[in-house]
């Protein structure tokens, strides 16, 4: 048995799919992507090619260690993501050759479900209480949305209040018990991000996410002296080696790495497990498509400290096709009161539906972040 064959799809809404294909007919999906780089993602996963073509695929960890040391060069976003693809491929292929779920390669459940939430109000949020209203109506126990718009590093404190009356109109709608989570995105600075920390505390939020940048973590140790507010933070983080001095720093409650960013199920699941060592919890980042949520509801299956597991249906990126069109049965998805069942299908759990992939991908995509400024001139971060 050796892998034969590898295929890319880049489908909308800014997607990328995998489809490794073995030498007696058996095929495995991943999800390499990064949101505004998917040629470059796309262009690394072919670089790759030569070390996976002609390999065994249940040699998942010697692949994995095989692209990630081989290389030389290693880590951040764009080699993550590739081989994060290949890496829920080779599980996907490894579940279909036994009849298991890949959860049980991986100790087996460690739960019967898992909690999901839900987006509201776009990159600049909008009506998020009507918004959080009709979610709590469709069943979801918790949302998350974005705080503010731009913020410059010392800014108006009419944006302060602004965030405050959106949380609040929130807060409003869908009662106390309801979870409320305020994703910053890395577009506040610390001055102001201390001032938010603070200023929402009186909401009892599920989480603040993102306060600062990930690359500014040094600066969540005076964050956290202003909330009592669980922090997290995470989805621009990429091997064990990112997390390792964040963990040691002790201000971060909940991390979220991206199993189509951080090294796959292989390199989050140990993630995860040093979490567990220092009491944080997990809440894996996942904006993208059904194979990267697939891929997260293997490890959330099997992880004990995961608490929570974001999921893309009807987010606000999602303009031409959303989660569940790739998928020969969308029911595998169902959310119900606020959770989601545990796949219990071989592999990754999903049958993906190759021939509307195929059609998607003639269309592909070119989707970018947008370029924000501030009022200044300045550019500002989306």
């Amino acid at each position: 048995m050796k892998i034969a064959k590898m295929e890319l799809f880049l489908v909308p809404p800014r997607w990328l799919f995998l489809k490794l294909t073995t030498d007696d007919g058996l095929t495995g999906w991943g999800e390499p992507i990064v949101e505004g780089h998917a040629a470059a993602v796309a262009a690394t996963v072919k670089e790759m090619e030569d070390y996976i073509v002609g390999q065994d695929p249940n040699r998942i960890e010697d692949i994995w260690q095989v692209l990630y040391r081989a290389g030389f060069y290693r880590g951040g976003p764009i080699l993550m993501s590739a081989i994060a693809g290949i890496d829920q491929a080779l599980w996907d292929l490894k579940g279909k050759r036994y009849n298991l779920p890949v959860y049980e390669f991986l100790g087996g459940r460690a739960r019967d479900k898992v909690r999901v939430y839900s987006w509201i109000g776009g990159d600049r949020p909008a009506d998020v209480g009507a918004a959080a209203r009709e979610k709590r109506e469709l069943g979801f126990t918790a949302i998350k949305m974005n705080a503010s718009e731009e913020m410059h590093f010392i800014d108006s404190y009419v944006k302060v209040d602004e965030v405050l009356q959106r949380v609040q109109a929130v807060r409003d709608a869908v009662g106390r018990d309801f979870g409320i989570a305020v994703d910053f995105h890395g577009r506040i600075h610390k001055p102001m991000a201390k001032v938010l920390a603070k200023e929402l505390a009186p909401f009892n939020l599920m989480f603040i996410e993102e306060p600062v940048l990930s690359e500014n973590n040094e600066a969540l140790r005076e964050i956290a002296r202003h909330t009592s507010t669980p922090i997290a933070t995470g989805e621009r983080m990429y091997t064990r080696w990112d997390f390792k001095n964040l963990l040691e720093d002790g201000y971060v409650d909940i991390i979220q790495p991206d199993l189509s960013h951080a090294g796959g199920i292989s390199e989050s699941k140990k993630i995860a497990t040093m979490a567990e060592a220092y009491d944080v919890t997990v809440a894996p980042h996942c904006p993208l498509g059904p194979i990267a949520l697939a891929s997260c509801l293997q490890m959330d299956a099997c992880t004990p400290n995961v608490f929570i597991q974001e999921q893309s249906l009807g987010i606000h990126y999602n303009k031409t096709n959303d989660l569940l069109d790739y998928l020969a049965n969308p029911t595998v998805f169902h959310y119900e009161n606020g959770f989601v069942a545990l796949p219990d299908q071989p592999g990754l759990g999903i049958e993906v539906d190759e021939a509307y992939v195929r059609k998607a991908a003639e269309e592909g995509h070119n989707w970018k972040n947008p370029v924000w400024r501030n009022e200044d001139g300045t550019v500002a971060e989306w």
